[in-house]
């Protein structure tokens, strides 16, 4: 589970997030959504402490993000919505490696989490590629297989299909049906939910650091268009 309790986070005099109170369950698929600024990404960046709480509390599986940071950044895998930041390595194969080496897995497992993670996304057979080479969408894709690869409890993907063609959407949105029959629950950040509302349990939406929506897809749909989200349909 992911819990977060009264987190207020400021970037100088602007309150970014403003007393947010929010849970993710194991399993669970939710989905947050908003206009741009209204703290959707500043939210998700505490969820394996890459940003700090000014106020308040996160914690992953029970235990506190800010006091268990390595544990928190194994359960909580996360794509950012400029997955060119999280690049490391110079070939595809060796960037999708790099987590999996870091859990300290053998090699034989190391390079099946590869060659599945790629499969993923559309971009098997692509291991010996350079990274330097690939266009916008499979760099995006290529961010996504890295995160699968650490086979994390908690996946979150802000803004995951911006720049993908729509068989490498088909493809991902295929992955994140796979992982919700397998339990791993999912995040993902967005104000546009027509590729993912049929996964999701719920939908969080934001306005100006709060959270102004907290309901079932369904029972959200009349109010997005007021909260600037575009709907399902």
């Amino acid at each position: 589970m992911i819990r977060v309790d009264d987190l207020v986070h400021r970037y100088g005099d602007t309150v970014a997030v403003d007393g947010v109170d929010l849970t993710v369950d194991d399993g669970e698929c939710v989905i947050v959504a908003g206009a741009n600024g209204s703290g959707k990404t500043t939210l998700v960046r505490h969820f394996n402490g890459l940003l700090d709480p000014d106020e308040g509390t996160v914690s992953v599986n029970g235990r506190s993000v800010s006091d268990h940071l390595v544990a928190a950044r194994t359960a909580v895998a996360m794509v950012f919505q400029h997955p060119e930041d999280q690049l490391v390595a110079a070939t595809v194969g060796a960037d999708v490696a790099f987590g999996p080496e870091n859990l300290g897995l053998d090699r034989d497992e190391i390079d099946r989490r590869v060659s599945e993670s790629l499969g993923a996304v559309n971009l098997d057979g692509r291991e010996d590629e350079r990274v330097d080479a690939l266009s916008g969408g499979e760099v995006e894709r290529l961010a996504i297989a890295g995160a699968l690869a650490m086979r994390p409890d908690h996946l979150v993907l802000d803004e995951p299909f911006t720049g993908l063609d729509e068989p490498a959407r088909r493809s991902v949105l295929a992955r994140l049906r796979d992982l919700r029959a397998e339990e791993t629950s999912l995040v993902v950040v967005t104000h546009d939910l027509r590729d993912v509302a049929e996964l999701a349990d719920r939908v969080v939406v934001l306005a100006d650091g709060e959270v102004a929506l907290d309901a079932a897809p369904d029972e959200a749909a009349d109010r997005l268009p007021d909260l600037d989200v575009r709907p399902p349909c």
